[in-house]
This record gives structure tokens, sequence and C-alpha cells, in this order.
């Protein structure tokens, strides 16, 4: 977890306003005094619920595998707070975080503890798909907003979808599905795919084949490393004995910078061409990669070069606040914090009436550092431009560059 930011958060999120504190005091005396009169009386019971702070939990990983991704969707959700002074509908806000750990079964009991131990408002986070379909029912039955800032699974937008979850990240159809046929245009007609062998891999594969074949494309192997893998070097040689003219596959996290270094020491990409959903290139591991990643081509709907006014000022804020570029799981808690706040605007920091609060969620929509967002009505998806992009070398650094635009994409939520 980021040092910095657990810090701010605690100091700026658990803060009461003298008013605040007037106000619930004055809630607090007059529900009192209703009892003993044993009639109703002085302000409604919702106004002393709504006056404290907004208690939104954060259950992401800050250990282990994906341990970066929960940093950084921190670090956005924290830049913007701040930018707010960490207030919004006349409330504060504080950030109670988890370790969601990789583990469905950690996840859920931590989003339990979250729900039914801290009483948060609202749920945010998950990066692992496993851990969000983990904790749906939890959400659900408690009527708990959970805001989705990375976890893909095509499911919790699709048959396990409820009204109170929301993903501001992207379905893992969304980042592959266009990909295909461009793809098939564009860089080869047969190719082999692979993934990390979970539910996200398969779904961003499965994705990708859909229009791939549609077009007329030809997949010569699929190959599946375990999740969290160390030595790809058997599944390399596996792939190279496929003689591919071009892998499309993928990882993130520090399972992507693994697979990239050690299929370029193995000669993977010397005779095939490198591409996948952007996470295996993203500015989270690309450091790490270095020069092996260059060339390499990539779906997603943020670039840290994308040239737009709210990209450029995103990302100057972000390095000027953490010192370090931004990455899209950055990004992706930014708009999740922005979320946040223009409903509780929209509900004047109201909690209580959990209708209300989903549809000043649904009703969002504003032009993020991606580009313009908005939700699904039917999916609670969120619907966004993808882009294609390619490592580039950019002055004395390497970066994503975004040179095509996919178009917008809705997930089609069947």
């Amino acid at each position: 977890m980021n040092a910095r930011g657990s810090a701010h958060s605690r100091r700026s999120g658990v803060g009461v306003t003298r008013r605040g504190l007037l106000a619930a005091t004055i809630g607090g005396s007059a529900t009192a005094l209703a009892g003993r009169l044993g009639r109703p009386f002085g302000v409604p019971a919702v106004l002393g619920a709504s006056t404290g702070p907004v208690k939104v939990g954060v259950l992401l990983p800050y250990s282990k595998v994906y341990q970066q991704l929960g940093d950084d969707i921190t670090s956005g959700m924290v830049l913007y707070f701040e930018g707010v002074k960490f207030g919004a509908g006349g409330r504060s806000i504080t950030m109670i975080r988890e370790d969601e750990e990789i583990d469905p079964q950690v996840a859920l009991r931590k989003g339990r503890k979250l729900i039914e131990n801290d009483n948060v408002d609202i749920i945010s986070g998950l990066v692992a798909s496993p851990s969000a379909v983990a904790i749906r029912d939890v959400v659900h039955n408690s009527k708990t907003l959970f805001l989705i800032a990375n976890a893909g699974a095509n499911v919790m937008t699709r048959a396990r979808r409820s009204p109170y979850i929301f993903r501001v990240s992207f379905s893992n159809w969304q980042t592959s599905y266009p990909m295909g046929k461009w793809f098939y245009d564009n860089i080869a007609r047969s190719c082999l795919v692979g993934a990390a062998d979970y539910a996200a891999g398969h779904e961003d594969v499965d994705a990708f084949k859909a229009s791939y074949l549609a077009a007329g494309g030809k997949v010569v192997a699929e190959v599946y490393p375990p999740l969290n893998n160390t030595d790809y070097g058997p599944y390399v040689t596996q792939m190279q004995k496929a003689k591919p003219e071009a892998i499309f596959v993928f990882f993130a996290g520090s399972d992507a910078a693994r697979f990239v270094i050690q299929a370029a020491a193995f000669g993977l990409f010397k005779d095939a061409r490198l591409a996948g959903p952007g996470f295996l290139v993203e500015e989270d591991v690309l450091p790490a990669q270095g020069r092996n990643a260059l060339g390499a081509y990539s779906s997603l709907h943020w670039a840290l070069t994308l040239q737009t006014p709210e990209n450029l000022a995103f990302t100057r804020a972000y390095r000027a606040r953490w010192q370090r570029d931004a990455t899209v799981y950055a990004m992706q808690g930014y708009d999740t914090a922005r979320v946040i706040v223009e409903a509780l605007n929209a509900t004047g920091g109201d909690t209580t009436n959990k209708s209300k609060l989903v549809e000043a969620v649904a009703n969002v929509r504003f032009t993020s550092p991606r580009g313009p967002i908005s939700f699904d009505p039917e999916t609670h998806n969120v619907i966004q431009t993808v882009y294609v992009r390619q490592v580039r070398e950019v002055g004395n650094t390497i970066h994503n560059v975004v040179f095509g635009n996919l178009g917008v994409f809705k997930d089609p939520g069947a």
C-alpha cells in the first residue's frame, strides 16, 4: 500500500467539520427526545444518518501479483478526492481499505467486514474477477452500492448483474473483442492465443477469438500458463513449436512483466508479432519490460500519451502528486472517485435512499481522461472508446502510443 496515500486518507477522511458535528448532535438529541415523547419530533432520522463522513470501502490487492494495480487505483482515487478536499454533497469522505489478496474467500470475508462491521456506504475496487464474483451476493442482498474499479468478469454486468453494481473500468469482452478484426486486417491471418489460466484470461481470449474468427482468422494453438507464474520457459517453447505469425495473449501485473521478458529471451518475438489487451504492456510493467516490449500492439480504453486536455491535466497532476507516471489502473481509480463525488453531489450527500443513490450514479456522465464515458442503463457497465496502441520510443522513454480509434463500445450484456 502506498504509505503517503494511506496517511492522507486517514487524515482527510475522518475529520468532521464543526457544522457537521453540530448537525449530528442536534439530530441525536432530537431523536432521543422523540423517543421519550413517543411521537415524531425534530429533524428526520435520515438527517442524522447523513451528516457524518461517507464511508467508502476500498477492497483492492495490496500484496501478491496485482499489488501495484491496487496501489495505482488507490492513488488515483486519493488524487481525485484530494481535489475536492475529501468532500461531496456537504459531507466528508473517508476511505476504509482492505487487501483482497487475489483470493475470493478473503475478498468475501473482508467485503462482509466492510458492510457489516464498518457500515460502509459504498464499496469500490476489486482487481481480480473471482473476488468480484465472490462478493456479489453480499453486496446485492445488503443493497450496498458497489463500484468496480477494475475486475472485468463479464458476468458481473450480465447474468449476475445487480442494480447496485456499476463497473467504471471495462468488461473483459470490451477490451479484447474490438481488436480481433483489426488484428486480422492489419497484423496476421493466423495466430496463437494464450493467457493466464483464470476467468479474465479466458474471457479476453474468447472475446478476441469471436471477432478474429468471424473476420476469417485462424487460431493455430492455445497456451494457458497458471496465474502468478514465474517460469514461462516451457510455455514459450510450446508457442514456438506452433510457429505462429503472431500471438495475442492476456497477462497483467508481474505476470505480464515476466512473460514479455522471458519470451523475448527465448526469441519468440523475432518471428511472431506480439499483441494483446493493453494490460500486457501497460505503464506499470513497461519499465521492467523495457525494449523487450517495443513494437507490441494492444487495445485499451486509455493511454498515458493520449493527447486530450483532460488526460494531459490528469497525467500531469498524477506525476506531480506521486512522482511516477499514471497507469490505466490509476485512471480507473480517479474516475471511480469522480463517480462517487458526482453521485453524492446529486443526492445532497444522502446515502440512505438506495434507489436515489443508484439513480444518481446511473445518470453520471463526463469527459474522463480516457474520453467521454457513461453507464449502460441496462447493464451498468461503462460505455467508452477503445483505442489501438503500439509500444514505441518517445524521446528517451518507452510508452504506448495511440494511433487508432476502434470505436465506442458497450458490453453486449448477453
